[in-house]
């Protein structure tokens, strides 16, 4: 507004020839200065003060619609486009991405599994295909290495273990507290990629023994394991990338709080009606038991 930019800057240049300049009258820019501020102006400071403690709540990784989302849920009423000019005003934005490489080493004489997905992602229940993956962490002690496996159908992390070596043992208790937390039925999609510790005789007869169907991505090809992919994106920028962890322990409670209270239960995705992966599954059974 005309007579923001003189209020602006009346302390540098007089006002008179600042109102002829913007075509505005001397008057009237002293007029609007005896105004009372509009309610909605009185409302700003407060609304900044929410915006910067939801963005912090979320851990600086929502972006204007999600954070208007959860404005809603803690009884904010405000619009995602005062939203964005708010957190453009306030220097506000999301923890950027950062590359990472991959871990997996297919150079083995093991047996493959076929491509069961085949890059389709979509399913239509809770624990129906589940795939995984390994990434790594750097600590001051040296590397830890996670494993994980998620739940298509919710996103959410259904079970995962950390060790300092990246071996068939790390996977098998990843899967292991899958198992045990979620109770899947037989015929769950198992799917990972070609790394020796998933090809393992160990790691595919427990496969078989919880009765999965197992499944493993084409060579050198990661898009046939997105999902987790996607998952290690967003733990290393929202966490990981944030931190030094001085020991592999410390790195261990961080992810575990991070995963257990955070990703699962709190942090809402738009692909789930701006639901956190929990509360989507608990809607879906709640829904069932309806019909």
């Amino acid at each position: 507004m005309k007579y923001g930019v003189i209020e602006q800057m009346r302390q540098d240049y007089p006002v008179p020839p600042m109102c002829r300049l913007l075509g505005v009258s001397t008057s009237g820019y002293y007029a609007w200065r005896k105004r009372p501020p509009s309610s909605r102006t009185q409302q700003e400071p407060r609304l900044e003060a929410e915006i910067l403690a939801a963005h912090q709540r979320t851990r600086e990784t929502f972006g204007a619609e999600r954070l208007q989302k959860d404005l809603t849920e803690h009884g904010v009423q405000v619009g995602v486009h005062r939203v964005k000019r708010l957190r453009r005003q306030l220097g506000l934005r999301c923890k950027q991405k950062r590359k990472f490489k991959a871990t997996t080493n297919s150079k083995h004489d093991l047996p493959v599994a076929p491509n069961q997905l085949n890059q389709d992602f979509s399913v239509s229940a809770p624990n129906q295909a589940w795939c995984g993956d390994i990434t790594y962490i750097a600590t001051d002690e040296g590397w830890l290495y996670l494993a994980g496996l998620k739940d298509l159908f919710s996103g959410e992390l259904v079970g995962y273990a950390m060790s300092e070596r990246m071996t068939k043992h790390l996977v098998m208790q990843a899967l292991f507290r899958a198992v045990a937390s979620h109770r899947p039925p037989v015929g769950l999609i198992h799917h990972t990629d070609r790394g020796s510790q998933y090809c393992a005789h160990a790691y595919q007869d427990l496969v078989s023994q919880f009765g999965m169907q197992a499944s493993m991505s084409r060579r050198g090809n990661c898009f046939d394991n997105a999902p987790i992919e996607s998952f290690w994106g967003t733990l290393k920028s929202e966490l990981v990338y944030q931190r030094r962890f001085a020991t592999r322990q410390q790195a261990k409670q961080e992810i575990t709080e991070y995963i257990e209270i955070f990703y699962n239960r709190q942090r809402t995705q738009a692909r789930l009606d701006y639901l956190s992966p929990a509360a989507f599954t608990q809607r879906f059974y709640l829904n069932k038991i309806a019909a």
